[in-house]
């Protein structure tokens, strides 16, 4: 998944920030770093690089990892994960902007 769209400002509240290392995000997934590299391939995270290309992942994707882990570790196949967490990110959007939508229309009286 992308990086969403807004920033804060300060690094440290920034969910897209990409501070952890392939090696770390691995470990606080209790998972390896091959299961992170399966989860590009299934293009479920892209993670950023470093100057030296080494991957760096945010507390956002981090998230994403431990729901398709979750579904892995339940049995589902790590393809079968990775389109299901897609769905369910897209599902959540779609009613985020559905809320809005409504939040932002204007009732129409009934006609007499």
């Amino acid at each position: 998944m992308p990086p969403r769209s807004t920033r804060p400002t300060n690094k440290l509240d920034d969910d897209d920030y990409p501070a952890y290392t392939m090696g770390r995000a691995a470990e606080m997934l209790g998972t390896s770093p091959a299961f992170l590299r399966a989860l590009g391939e299934n293009r479920l995270i892209t993670p950023l690089r470093s100057d030296g290309g080494h991957r760096r992942y945010s507390r956002y994707q981090l998230r994403i990892a431990a729901r398709a882990r979750e579904l892995v570790d339940q049995g589902t196949k790590i393809e079968d994960a990775c389109r299901i967490v897609i769905l369910e990110d897209q599902l959540e959007e779609a009613q985020r902007i559905n809320e809005e939508l409504r939040a932002d229309r204007v009732p129409v009286p009934p006609s007499p």
